[in-house]
C-alpha cells in the first residue's frame, strides 16, 4: 500500500483511525448545544422531559431524593400519567444512600419504568466493581443529552448557605447520533431485563439531519475500553495543543506516558482538576501524582471552586469531549460510560474559550526549588463543600489508584517518591507489619474471615458453572429438538 498523498487520504485514514479505536463512526448532520452547570443543563432536560410525545428514556449513575431529584421525578411521573413511556436507569451504588425504595416505588407505581443496574448478588462477589457511571437523555429520538452531570441539589448549589453549585459540562443533541444516544440506554436495559423493541427504537437513517456537525457517540461497557483507546490515541496525535478537565484524575502509566510524550514534544497539555474534597488525606496524594506530569512539562491547576465534576477534554482546536468518563482506570475499563466527541472546529473553540474561563478561577500546582509539588498563591477555601457520597467514593478510589502506584513503585524503585507519598509508605509499613503480628500471634482471627472468603469464590463457581451447563445443555436439546422436527 502507497502512503498517502493527499490531505483528504489523510483524513480518512485519521477518521478510520478513530473510529476503530473508539468503537463509533463518525456521524454527520448533527447540531450541539454546549451547557454549563445545572443552570443551563437541568432546565434544557426538564423543556425536553416537558415536551415528550412517545418516549423518555433517562440513565443516571445517582438521582439523589432530595428537592431536585423530586423535581425530576414528578416531571417523569406526569409525562407517564399522559401515556409517555418512561424508562429510568440508575446504579446501585450511585444511589445506595441517597434514594430510598420510596422514591422508585413512587415512580414505578405512577408507570415509569425503573430499572436498577448491578446491586449486590451472592453468585457475583466481584459484580460490583462494574458500574453504570452514564448521565444521558433522550426524548422522542429528537434530541439527546449527555453530561457529567447527575442529578441533585448539590449541582444547583444552596445560595443560602453560601453553597456554590457544582461545575460540571453537558452537550445537546439533534440529529442523527441521536439514535445512537438511544442504543447506548437501550444496550445497558437489555443488560438488566427484558429488551427495548426494535420498533421503538429510530435508526439513523431515519433520523433528519439538524446541523452539519459531525460527531461521534462512544458508549462504553466494561472490558471494552474504547475512550481509553480514544483518549490514548489524542493524546499522542495532538500536535498543538491538549486541554484536560477531570473530576477524579488517577492516569494511567500508559496514558502518563501518552501526556509526558506530548509535553516533552512541545504541545501545550494542561489539566485541571479539583481542589475541594471531602477527603483530606487524598489531596497531598493528588498533588504527589502530578510529579511525573510536571516534571514533563505539562501544567496542573486546581478549580478554586467548590467541586470540579466535569469530564472534557479539547485538542489542537478540532477535536472535542463532553461525557461522563474520568481519566482512571473505573472509567475506561469497568463502567458504562458515555461520551460524545465532536470534530467541529467552533465547538471547539467554545470549548477553550470556556477552559482559559475556568482557569481564571484555578492555581497552578508547580515543583519548587526541591522539586516538591504545590500550589503558591492557593487561596483559602471559603465556601462549603456539598458532599455526594459519589464523589466521595470517586474520590476514594482515584485515591486506592495512587496508594497502589506508590506502593509498587516503592517496591520496583522505578521512581522517586515525593514526600507525601514517603509518608504514605511509612502508614503502608505499619499496617502490614500489624498484619503480620496479627497472623503471628492472633492467626484464628484472620483464617475466620478468609475461610469465609475462600468458600464464598468457590461455592460461586461451582453454582456459575452449574448454571452455564445447564443452559449449554437445554441450548444443545433445543437443537436437537430442532434438527428432529426438520428430519
Amino acid at each position: 500500500m502507497s502512503p498517502p498523498n493527499t490531505v483528504t487520504e489523510i483524513r480518512a485514514l485519521a477518521d478510520q483511525a478513530f473510529s476503530r479505536a473508539a468503537g463509533a463512526p463518525l456521524v454527520e448532520g448533527n447540531h450541539v448545544r454546549l451547557l454549563k452547570d445545572a443552570r443551563e443543563n437541568y432546565p434544557a432536560w426538564l423543556d425536553a422531559i416537558g415536551a415528550a410525545k412517545r418516549h423518555i428514556h433517562f440513565e443516571s449513575y445517582s438521582i439523589h431524593e432530595d428537592d431536585t431529584g423530586c423535581k425530576f421525578a414528578d416531571a417523569l411521573l406526569g409525562k407517564a400519567r399522559e401515556g409517555v413511556r418512561v424508562r429510568i436507569i440508575y446504579d446501585w451504588v450511585g444511589g445506595f444512600g441517597k434514594t430510598s425504595r420510596r422514591f422508585w416505588n413512587r415512580l414505578r407505581a405512577g408507570g415509569v419504568e425503573v430499572r436498577c443496574y448491578n446491586p449486590p448478588r451472592l453468585d457475583s462477589p466481584f459484580g460490583w466493581l462494574s458500574r453504570d457511571h452514564r448521565k444521558m437523555l433522550s426524548v422522542d429520538s429528537q434530541v439527546g443529552f449527555v453530561s457529567g452531570l447527575c442529578v441533585g441539589r448539590m449541582w444547583e448549589g444552596v445560595p443560602e448557605k453560601k453553597i456554590d453549585p457544582w461545575r460540571d459540562i453537558g452537550i445537546e443533541v439533534r440529529g442523527p447520533s441521536v439514535a445512537d444516544i438511544e442504543q447506548a440506554f437501550a444496550q445497558v436495559w437489555a443488560m438488566i431485563g427484558k429488551p427495548i423493541p426494535e420498533h421503538e427504537l429510530a435508526s439513523r437513517n431515519a433520523l433528519a439531519q439538524a446541523g452539519e456537525t459531525p460527531l461521534r457517540i462512544v458508549a462504553s461497557v466494561p472490558a471494552t475500553a474504547g475512550m481509553f483507546r480514544l483518549d490514548q490515541l489524542v493524546a499522542t496525535l495532538a500536535r498543538k495543543r491538549l486541554w484536560l478537565t477531570d473530576a477524579y484524575y488517577a492516569g494511567t502509566s500508559a496514558y502518563v506516558q501518552a501526556l509526558r510524550a506530548s509535553a516533552k514534544d512541545g504541545v501545550d497539555v494542561r489539566l485541571l482538576v479539583p481542589n475541594a474534597t471531602d477527603i483530606p488525606i487524598l489531596k497531598p496524594l493528588s498533588r504527589a501524582g502530578y510529579r511525573t506530569l510536571l516534571e514533563a512539562g505539562v501544567r496542573v491547576f486546581e478549580w478554586n471552586g467548590t467541586m470540579l465534576h466535569a469530564k472534557t477534554a479539547v485538542a489542537d482546536g478540532r477535536w472535542a469531549r463532553v461525557g461522563s468518563t474520568n481519566l482512571n482506570i473505573a472509567s475506561w475499563f469497568g463502567n458504562c460510560e458515555l461520551d460524545v466527541v465532536v470534530e467541529d472546529e467552533l465547538f471547539a473553540r467554545e470549548m477553550e474559550e470556556m477552559y482559559l474561563q475556568d482557569l481564571t478561577n484555578a492555581t497552578e500546582v508547580v515543583l519548587d526549588a526541591k522539586q516538591r509539588v504545590y500550589a503558591p498563591g492557593e487561596p483559602p477555601h471559603l465556601h462549603s463543600v456539598m458532599i455526594s457520597g459519589s464523589g466521595s467514593a470517586g474520590r476514594a478510589a482515584s485515591g486506592a489508584v495512587r496508594i497502589g502506584n506508590a506502593v509498587g513503585a516503592a517496591f520496583t524503585d522505578r521512581r522517586v517518591l515525593g514526600p507525601a507519598e514517603v509518608h504514605m509508605m511509612i502508614g503502608g509499613g505499619a499496617l502490614f507489619l500489624i498484619l503480620a503480628a496479627l497472623f503471628a500471634f492472633f492467626p484464628r482471627v484472620l483464617a475466620y474471615p478468609l475461610f469465609i472468603i475462600f468458600a464464598w469464590l468457590g461455592i460461586t463457581l461451582f453454582f456459575r458453572s452449574y448454571k452455564l451447563h445447564r443452559q449449554t445443555k437445554r441450548k444443545r436439546d433445543a437443537h436437537v429438538r430442532h434438527r428432529r422436527s426438520k428430519g
